[in-house]
């Protein structure tokens, strides 16, 4: 009985992978797997380039490879988004979710949110009118606002709250009627006044501002942006994390969605 656990023994032994097996082999698994995301990156950029729909090429701004096998995430210029298959002969419109243990992740917003995050970080506190408090802030959120819209002058009562809670906000410029509007014309005054704020302010309260609304200022790429982002009311809060939350939040509320709590 010995000498036969003694042979399974080394049997076993002669199965095992070595040190030096284990790497040949993860060197062949990576050798394996980096011509496939070769590939992909390959075929994303074709796609980029040839993307075309009634013969005319598309307004491509980026193509990206998807978990799913073949699928690719294509954002056009606009800031609208579908999926492809290699060869652009087929699309799908709406949103990728992956089914994990926990539930389901909604991927595609998951980058939309990056993609604002991004978008938003490009923008200069010089450009924003912020309300921030007096001590430093804990999170900040950035707000598209229109001063004619009564949840925004709602949500605007509620900034000294938020900032005694140490939530910084920050606006940006989307009037809901487009640029030919009153409310273009009102938030352009206050962007070109010496202080933004009290103007802002003003504005919100429906009081009418006499200052000039001619100077430089980035009301029209602001609601540019915000349409690009998925803006389609206001106000539209936009959480550190890229989230977009449409319309007025209470105080408390928006606090917990920050992880704030009761601060």
């Amino acid at each position: 009985m010995p000498n036969i656990i003694r042979e399974v023994e080394e049997r076993m032994r002669q199965r095992m992978v070595t040190p030096s097996l284990r790497s040949v082999l993860f060197t062949l698994a990576m050798a394996s797997v980096l011509p496939v995301a070769a590939y992909a990156d390959a075929t994303a950029d074709q796609l980029r380039e040839s993307l075309q729909v009634n013969g005319q090429p598309m307004p491509v701004e980026q193509v990206n490879a998807t978990p799913m096998d073949g699928i690719y995430h294509v954002r056009l210029e606009s800031g609208e988004s579908f999926y492809s298959n290699a060869d652009g002969s087929h699309f799908l419109v709406g949103d990728l979710f992956e089914n994990t243990a926990n539930g389901l992740v909604n991927l595609t917003e998951q980058a939309k949110n990056q993609e604002r995050v991004a978008a938003l970080a490009a923008i200069p506190e010089s450009e924003r009118v912020v309300y921030r408090g007096v001590d430093e802030p804990k999170a900040t959120v950035v707000v598209f606002t229109d001063p004619t819209c009564p949840y925004c002058e709602r949500l605007h009562e509620a900034v000294p709250e938020l900032n005694e809670r140490g939530i910084a906000v920050h606006y940006l410029a989307f009037p809901r009627a487009g640029m030919n509007s009153d409310a273009a014309t009102s938030m352009q005054q206050a962007w070109c006044s010496d202080n933004r704020s009290e103007a802002m302010t003003r504005a919100q309260q429906r009081q009418a501002l006499s200052g000039p609304s001619d100077c430089d200022n980035p009301v029209a790429e602001q609601y540019n942006l915000g349409m690009e982002l998925g803006v389609q009311g206001t106000p539209a809060i936009i959480l550190p994390n890229g989230q977009l939350v449409p319309g007025y939040v209470p105080p408390e509320r928006l606090a917990a969605m920050l992880g704030l709590g009761d601060a």
